[in-house]
């Protein structure tokens, strides 16, 4: 793989970005995919407009190039920056799921909550701008957007993480951007985590990612973080991972532990956290996310599960 300042050319026509929040490296990845048009998977935060705008240039392509910005879903990381881009993308449409054009129009109730829930990471982000109706697509399952060249995009509805998530099917690479429907890649350990953050839905997601495993892709881009092989084994070591968070937090919650015991077990327990754990402790943000929210957000659909079930 060819790789210059924060760019690294993944395929012949998709290069990543690391868009490098508060300087934090492998973390958060734009995707750009050339065809005769040009598109963005994951549009990332606010802060990190900048450091897009600057990529685009050292990858020859020209603001009017860009016919759109897919995002997975409109959490301030992967979709809190689409305002600010199409501003400087005049012709670039955003694709975001039906229940997320609301909140990509109006984003003032989306900053709220993410205050709420995030902290001092929402004003890392930075707050996200509206963009224009006209501009937007509410992609729903199967629709497919043409670049040229042979490289197009299929839109795979992955909810579970959030209730307006999307995956995208590269076809001319056979690989899939998962946004966050298959986790976390640490891809120094070649481990994933979790990332589950309430309110969560573990059977939703394990039938959206039985969908990604039927799609028998060879590669996931990641948007946290980095290209990976062995596509279809990782997504389904995922599923698996997730029940072992489930049965952990089910024998947790019985034995009235609390969200710190939980996590202590889920470390004894899973070989990933084990193999990154000093990574994941000392890491800006994923030392606030993986062993807090995400234990959390499994903790709460548990809980949610044995009262519908009592």
């Amino acid at each position: 793989m060819v790789q210059r300042m924060r760019i690294t050319k993944v395929d012949e026509h998709i290069n990543l970005v690391d868009l490098e929040p508060a300087g934090i490296k492998n973390f958060i990845a734009s995707y750009v995919l050339t065809g005769k048009n040009t598109a963005i998977v994951e549009a990332g935060p606010v802060s990190t407009v900048q450091n897009l705008l600057f990529s685009l240039k050292e990858l020859n392509v020209k603001p009017e190039e860009v016919a759109y910005v897919a995002v997975s879903h409109i959490h301030l990381d992967h979709g809190g920056a689409v305002g600010i881009l199409v501003k400087h993308l005049p012709k670039a449409k955003l694709i975001v799921h039906k229940r997320g054009t609301p909140h990509a129009a109006n984003p003032e109730n989306l900053w709220t909550q993410s205050r709420k829930a995030l902290g001092r990471l929402a004003q890392m982000y930075g707050k996200p701008e509206p963009v224009p109706k006209e501009r937007i697509i509410a992609a729903t399952d199967g629709m497919i957007f043409d670049m040229g060249n042979n490289v197009k995009l299929k839109v795979i509805e992955t909810l579970g993480h959030a209730s307006h998530h999307l995956a995208y099917y590269e076809t001319l690479s056979q690989g899939i951007f998962p946004g966050d429907a298959a986790g976390i890649y640490l891809n120094k350990f070649d481990v994933v985590v979790p990332t589950t953050p309430s309110p969560y839905r573990l059977d939703i997601a394990l039938a959206s990612l039985k969908k990604l495993v039927n799609l028998k892709s060879r590669f996931l881009y990641y948007s946290h973080f980095g290209k990976a092989y062995n596509s279809t084994e990782k997504l389904r070591a995922y599923v698996k991972q997730l029940k072992l968070w489930e049965e952990i937090a089910k024998q947790g919650i019985e034995k009235g532990e609390n969200l710190e015991a939980i996590s202590k077990r889920l470390i004894e327990s899973d070989t990933a956290l084990q193999k990154a754990r000093e990574h994941i402790k000392n890491h800006p943000i994923l030392s606030k996310t993986v062993l807090a929210q995400s234990v959390e957000g499994v903790m709460k659909y548990v809980e949610k599960m044995r009262v519908q079930t009592s």
